[in-house]
Parts: structure tokens; C-alpha cells; sequence
């Protein structure tokens, strides 16, 4: 039987984030997907930049199946066997990585997680390297979409640690991670790609 499992979300912005991965991240090198959940986006990503080695982690062990079996469909030899990564259980168990995703995690978990990601990003990450963060965001302190401002209503209903992060914010805990936000990307369905670069000499002028 296929493990492989079929979320709608990843179907519809596989190919977008690509295109901004395809642009920010090194042409050689480590990628660590944090949150890989079904595995689609990763299977996307290492097909059409087979220079890099993916490295997919998702916290919960009853989704790797569905990751291996798309990697092993599209015959994959750049990604390797997940890795089950709680980002708040420091130090991760890959001590470094050219470049680190992270799509969909962000509102759908404590804000407690999204500092973890951001130390954890910080920690292996070389100078230079790059961080590349996918989701809805307010902007300013304001929702850039009533059907986001929803979309957060129902996030803390279903709990109330969950939520619509806003950019600034975000942007001020990374920092003293060193890492810099480098571009905000507007993306399909109110979403924002974010572009993190580690800090390091000749990176801070």
C-alpha cells in the first residue's frame, strides 16, 4: 500500500515557495526542512534542486512513512531518512546545516516554539547562512486579510497558544539570534515568505 499521505495546502504552495527557494538558497549544501509533515514539499524541493542534500525532520514519528514513501515514489537520492526534531529540545541532532525551512509551523504552535526555531536556526547555521520561514503574518501589528484575521480567531479557539505571528515581532527575537530578516515575499492566500540571513562579518553593514 502507498503511505504516501495528500494534504491540500502543500499541493497549493509547493511550487510558489520553490520558486523563492529556488533564488535564496545555496546551489550546494544541507537543507534542513523543519515540520516536513507529508512529505510533499521536501519531495518538490529536492527534485528540482538536486545540488542539495534534504535533510526532513517532522516531531511526529507516525508521518515519517508518508515522507520516505514520497521520496522513494520520485526515486529521491538527495534527501535523507527523517529525522523526529522537537525544536524546543536543544541541542537538535544536526549540528549544522547550510540552510534550515520552516513552513506552516509558526501559528500552529507556542510562541515558546518559534523561539526555539529561531535558537536552533541560529546554532547551526553558518554565517551567511539562510533561514527560510513560510506562513500567514500580521504586519505592523495588524492582519493583512479578514480571512487571516479568521484563520487566527480559529487557531486560538483550537488553542489559545497558537496564533497569527507578527512580523516584527518575529523579527526582533531572531535578531538576538543573529539572524536578519533579508526580504519579505507576498505570496498566494495572504502568506508571506520570509528571508532570514545569519549575521556575520560583512553581513552587518
Amino acid at each position: 500500500m502507498d503511505a504516501r499521505e495528500t494534504a491540500p495546502s502543500p499541493e497549493r504552495n509547493k511550487q510558489p515557495i520553490l520558486e523563492v527557494l529556488a533564488r535564496v538558497l545555496p546551489p550546494r549544501g544541507l537543507v534542513l526542512e523543519i515540520g516536513s509533515g507529508t512529505g510533499q514539499h521536501v519531495a518538490h524541493f529536492a527534485r528540482a534542486l538536486p545540488g542539495l542534500v534534504f535533510q526532513p525532520s517532522e516531531m511526529d514519528p507516525e508521518r515519517h512513512a508518508s515522507i520516505e514513501a514520497w521520496v522513494a515514489a520520485d526515486r529521491l537520492s538527495n534527501v535523507r531518512p527523517p529525522l523526529a526534531i522537537d525544536v524546543t529540545d536543544h541541542p537538535w541532532p544536526l549540528s549544522a546545516a547550510d540552510a534550515v525551512v520552516c513552513i506552516n509551523v509558526i501559528h500552529i504552535a507556542p510562541w515558546e516554539a518559534t523561539l526555539a526555531l529561531l535558537t536552533g536556526a541560529g546554532a547551526i547555521l553558518p554565517a551567511g547562512g539562510v533561514l527560510v520561514t513560510y506562513g500567514p503574518y500580521r504586519r505592523g501589528g495588524a492582519h493583512t486579510s479578514a480571512g487571516n484575521e479568521a484563520f487566527d480567531a480559529s487557531l486560538r479557539a483550537r488553542n489559545p497558544l497558537w496564533g497569527v505571528r507578527d512580523i516584527d515581532t518575529v523579527a526582533d527575537a531572531a535578531r538576538g539570534e543573529g539572524l536578519l530578516l533579508q526580504e519579505v515575499v507576498p505570496m498566494p492566500a495572504n502568506n508571506f515568505t520570509l528571508v532570514w540571513r545569519k549575521s556575520g562579518l560583512g553581513l552587518l553593514q
